[in-house]
């Protein structure tokens, strides 16, 4: 019996229970954490709007929400025009104005970075509990097991904030250029059809299905004897968040076509990325795509028609 399979088992004896089973409360509570802080973020700049501007121009299904504002009743034309000189556009919590200066630019990339957390985490679960359950196989000590799974979750966060960040510049850039409104929403249709045909055809890729697959059964690679405790917890995140976003890259920049700001979207995207990456299938990957492309298809249609 190896050393630290000997250490786990003194550590069972003393706790009354296995290694796994008093870490993985640990690493479930950090990554519950850190997701609802990042709800909390996104429903806190949704709850700002809701009172005086037009939700409607937030995305498809925001306008649900103007039965709660000051200009319920309104004609939508009404609605929009007060809710520009009520509250101008970077007024609310959280919300960059049309400047787009630098503390602008930290806004976008702490929405981005606050999406990013709530949309993906959760949905890593099960992949958190799997590589710890491969060290406690492994004879890892409950501490190690603690500390390699909780850095396991910022390894994985840092890849995503790395998407942040480029999703952060090319909101600067399609600002710029006048293809997003003040609300964070298309401004035109060419960029939802874009977006939307470039993640279906996205689905059918060999990328797509070999990060899916990593996700489906994970191969870890600091997971042996000689690699335990925070580093080598944090290079196993970082490679798991790799597999994660070459999966779901293009998903998450569907938002981008359905408005930023459209919370009812990035939880319906968040669910659809999690149940696939939690239920090996060959006819989901392909019917997401299927379902993008073809809505794109129909918004071109619907343009000419």
């Amino acid at each position: 019996m190896s050393a630290a399979t000997t250490q786990n088992t003194e550590e069972e004896q003393k706790f009354g229970k296995p290694a796994g089973q008093s870490s993985w409360p640990v690493i479930l509570t950090v990554v519950l954490a850190l997701s609802v802080s990042g709800w909390i973020y996104l429903g806190a700049m949704v709850a700002a709007m809701v009172p005086s501007m037009d939700m409607a121009t937030a995305g498809p299904g925001m306008q649900i929400f103007n039965q709660f504002n000051l200009f319920n009743g309104l004609s939508d034309d009404a609605r929009a025009a007060l809710a520009v000189i009520c509250l101008p556009a970077g007024a609310t919590f959280g919300m960059p104005t049309p400047a787009l200066n630098s503390l602008d630019i930290a806004k976008i990339f702490a929405m981005w970075a606050m999406m990013s957390t709530a949309m993906m985490l959760p949905g890593a679960l099960p992949m958190f509990r799997a590589y710890q359950d491969s060290l406690v196989r492994l004879g890892h000590v409950r501490q190690s097991v603690a500390l390699a799974g909780v850095a396991s979750v910022f390894g994985y966060l840092t890849v995503w904030l790395g998407y942040a960040v480029v999703a952060t510049f090319a909101h600067w850039m399609l600002s710029k250029a006048g293809s997003l409104n003040d609300m964070m929403a298309p401004a035109s249709m060419a960029l939802t059809t874009s977006v939307l045909f470039a993640a279906g055809i996205y689905q059918f890729t060999p990328a797509k299905k070999a990060c899916l697959e990593r996700c489906w059964y994970p191969r870890w690679v600091f997971s042996s004897g000689e690699h335990q405790g925070l580093l080598a917890g944090y290079r196993e995140g970082i490679v798991q968040g790799w597999a994660c976003l070459g999966c779901c890259w293009a998903v998450m920049t569907v938002m981008f076509a359905v408005g930023l700001m459209n919370i009812l979207w990035i939880a319906l995207l968040g669910c659809v990325m999690a149940l696939e990456k939690a239920f090996p299938s060959r006819i989901a990957p392909p019917a997401i795509g299927i379902f993008l492309i073809a809505w794109a298809v129909f918004l071109t249609i619907a343009i000419y028609v």
